[in-house]
């Protein structure tokens, strides 16, 4: 949000220099994040002045071109050769003298230079309209009225003031700072001052000429509706205060009667629209729900789509403006509009928030009525702006002011102790002080006594409805860098033994990076279409977020794949195919009690092995490369794992689970093709999804053993196989560690093959065991006996040994 500091001085007495208000700004809970120095016209007009035509000719050299003489106020006149058609000597006219920086309209700046035109000395240059930023127009010369004195800077003429703009970052419960009064309102009560409200005193019906009768057929949508007419306005464009004011924020000037609806919407945070009466057919406004799936044509020339829950400002015939949210093409004020109907209102910020979310439109009004304006102000904005349309427009107040408000909104009253102030700010604070804060901030005390105060919450303050939050008011205007931080701090300690988490992640960490993965982080929030790509996630469990932000991030993530596949494919659209990638990260679920969240890790590999070299073979990752960083987790945390088994579900295309008795410790395996693709992914991923807070409760119960490192030697033996290619090795893994618990430690596979030198359904495994007993050393006739076991187990599920 922008806020101009002269504009801001309007309202509050101070000479302190914008760097001064922006301190106090972001002390208050108002972040300045930046300060700009701006001019309402580029280059403000510096080196310009107003000149007067004392002789005009014909260019001796060039039919379109004339050769003038200027008095600009010096010693001498200035020889100016001028091509525009409209010239002519006794005119009032703006002149860029020699070394001034033009700053047109279209095109880069550039300086202005004695020279000589087709034979003929040129001193400066009279100036058209849009070649110094005043305008548009190129039809001519500007040419002024005779009393604009000779000499004078044209940036003194045209009243151009250098301005600084402040860019408030703000927060979306802070709406009633959403104005120059708003913000004012703080500095002053920083300051101990008082916030000039401008008057509407000299409001007054002028006469009953144009009635226009109003019905509200939503009060819930729409709890409070203001209007009123104003008959014989002139349209043309602002004064250049009111165009220089809007400016200095970075609103375009329109015409006098939109430009003052944008000022008093910027000056108070009360949006208004202007209609031109003579599209209200039937004189009659009427406020009401959109019919399901009828269009409107808005006023940027869009048709849009309407929904049932839009709330519509409509005619007796048809709809003339999307409610608190954007105009419509036929009912705004135009050049030949005559009278005009003028609207305050007080909308839901449910229903606007859900129509501008709908057709995507955020305008400065839905912005506030979106997170909830003053209904108190309505008809202070509305005879605000009354008074500024008939100051530059002309016209007369040719209504009765209309203020249908059925059911009041009232304050919130809130009870405040002195004993929580002092507790939850950690000072003292002198209740005088407490009591002026509260004044300045327009908090009404109801009653007070020794212990505290009733307070009285105007409500322009939505979100102020309980006692922390005015002690939250009272601390923002005191100062928090006003609260010492006290030199001894009282705390009550617990000890529990538990896993430090911090501790163990970085651990983990450490080695993926060393290893050469990058950690990604990813936000919590994601698509909920993606829910629909696999039978493996159900939509059902969804956390849906209930005003999301846009479609892509309306429900919390049930996994870290899809978030990692994402920054797989756009590092894949940048030419880096090559990625290793972890995360830390939480999932959430929807359950029948409510909803659930685990922390989860997440490892993604994919592309090349190593860079590519001149001495390295360009080897893609595989499923093996993967497992073994998974074993080498497993291992670093000390985690044991009691079984394996195959994944078969459709995010995998092939893929492995470690289990604790009923716990999966981790997945792991390559992402199915069918997946890649809904995300144009055309190289194949490796994924592994560790249950971060499983491993977490395991590492609570490790305890560090010591086991001597074994005397006796290991003995290994190899055995090649043919199998039904059904049978896989997590398989075979487990008949060996049942044929022999003791003295088999290690089972491994060295090679496999499949292909068509074997008959079909058929593959070839060769496994390595390794067999040690670490009391004695093993006899060739138990290594063999040993062996004779294990093929026994492997022919039983149809393995041929091969010699």
């Amino acid at each position: 949000m922008k806020i101009s500091y002269n504009w801001l001085k309007q309202y509050i007495q101070t000479e302190l220099a914008p760097e001064e208000i922006s301190k106090i700004l972001t002390n208050t809970g108002l972040e300045v994040e930046s300060l700009e120095r701006i001019q309402t016209i580029p280059g403000g007009l510096e080196g310009l002045v107003i000149g007067y035509v004392t002789f005009r000719d014909k260019h001796p050299n060039a039919d379109k071109l004339s050769v003038t003489k200027v008095n600009v106020g010096g010693e001498r006149e200035l020889d100016i050769v001028c091509g525009a058609p409209n010239v002519a000597a006794g005119q009032k006219v703006v002149v860029a003298t020699v070394g001034c920086i033009v700053h047109p309209v279209s095109g880069e700046p550039f300086e202005i230079k004695k020279a000589k035109i087709r034979g003929e000395v040129s001193e400066g240059m009279i100036c058209a309209e849009d070649e110094i930023g005043l305008g548009e127009s190129h039809a001519g010369i500007m040419v002024l009225p005779e009393d604009a004195p000779i000499g004078m800077p044209a940036k003194e003429y045209f009243k151009i003031e250098d301005d600084y703009c402040f860019e408030i970052g703000l927060t979306p419960n802070r709406v009633d700072a959403s104005s120059h009064i708003g913000v004012a309102r703080d500095v002053a009560a920083v300051l101990k001052g008082a916030v000039v409200i401008p008057s509407i005193d000299n409001f007054k019906v002028e006469n009953n000429d144009l009635k226009i009768s109003v019905e509200v057929k939503d009060s819930e949508a729409c709890p409070r509706y203001s209007g009123v007419t104003i008959s014989g306005v002139t349209v043309k464009d602002s004064p250049e205060w009111l165009q220089n004011k809007l400016r200095a924020i970075g609103i375009r000037p329109i015409n006098n009667v939109v430009d003052v609806t944008n000022y008093v919407l910027h000056e108070t945070g009360q949006p208004l629209h202007a209609f031109d009466a003579a599209e209200i057919k039937g004189n009659k406004v009427i406020v009401r729900k959109a019919v399901e799936r009828s269009t409107f044509v808005t006023l940027d020339g869009a048709e849009r789509k309407l929904s049932a829950n839009d709330l519509m400002i409509c005619n007796e015939q048809e709809e003339m403006c999307i409610a608190g949210v954007f105009g419509g093409l036929n009912a705004g004020v135009k050049e030949t509009t005559k009278a005009i109907f003028l609207e305050s209102a007080y909308f839901s910020s449910v229903s606007v928030r859900k129509t501008a979310k709908l057709h995507n439109l955020k305008t400065d009004s839905s912005f506030r009525f979106e997170r909830g304006t003053d209904p108190e102000a309505t008809v202070y904005a509305l005879k605000r702006a009354t008074l500024l349309i008939k100051e530059v427009a002309g016209g007369s107040v040719s209504s009765d002011v209309i203020d249908i408000y059925p059911t009041v909104i009232k304050k919130a009253e809130v009870d405040v102790t002195y004993k929580n102030v002092y507790r939850l700010i950690g000072k003292q604070i002198p209740a005088e002080e407490i009591k002026s804060i509260l004044k300045g901030l327009g908090i009404e005390i109801l009653s007070e006594n020794a212990e505290g105060f009733k307070v009285s919450v105007p409500t322009n303050k939505v979100d102020v409805t309980r006692e922390v939050d005015i002690i939250e008011e009272i601390l923002r205007i005191y100062g928090y860098n006003n609260v010492e931080i006290p030199t001894i701090l009282n705390s009550s300690l617990s000890f529990a033994i538990k896993p430090d988490r911090e501790k163990l992640q970085n651990v983990v960490s450490d080695f993926f990076t060393a290893n050469g993965f990058n950690e990604i982080m990813s936000n919590s929030l994601t698509k909920s279409a993606y829910s629909q790509l696999t039978a493996t996630i159900n939509p059902e469990e969804n956390v849906v977020i209930l005003n999301p932000l846009s479609t892509d991030l309306d429900v919390m993530r049930q996994t870290l794949l899809f978030s990692g596949l994402e920054a797989i494919a756009y590092n894949q659209n940048r030419k880096n195919a090559d990625v290793k990638f972890y995360e830390f990260g939480k999932i959430y679920k929807t359950i029948e009690n409510g909803y659930y969240e685990e922390p989860r890790l997440a490892l993604f590999v994919t592309g090349r092995k190593e860079i590519e070299q001149w001495n390295a073979s360009a080897n893609q990752v595989d499923y093996f490369l993967l497992k073994g960083y998974v074993d080498a987790i497993i291992k670093k945390l000390k985690v044991s794992v009691a079984s394996s088994e195959v994944i078969n579900n459709d995010i995998f295309a092939e893929g492995l689970a470690y289990k604790k008795g009923k716990n999966v410790i981790v997945q792991f395996g390559q992402v199915s093709k069918a997946v890649l693709k809904k995300l144009d992914i055309d190289k194949p991923v490796f994924y592994a999804d560790f249950n971060w807070e499983y491993l977490l409760k395991v590492q609570l119960n490790n305890v560090a053993e010591y086991k001597e490192v074994a005397k006796f030697p290991a003995v290994r033996r190899d055995l090649s196989m043919l199998l039904d290619s059904s049978v896989n090795f997590a398989s075979l893994k487990e008949i060996a560690f049942q044929v022999e618990k003791n003295l088999l430690k290690e089972v491994n596979i060295f090679d496999k093959y499949e292909g068509d030198k074997l008959p079909q359904g058929k593959k070839s495994y060769a496994l390595s065991f390794v067999i040690q007993d670490e009391e004695k050393t093993l006899t060739d006739k138990q290594i063999d006996g040993i062996m004779q076991k294990l093929i026994a187990g492997f022919e039983k599920v149809g393995a041929e040994i091969r010699k």
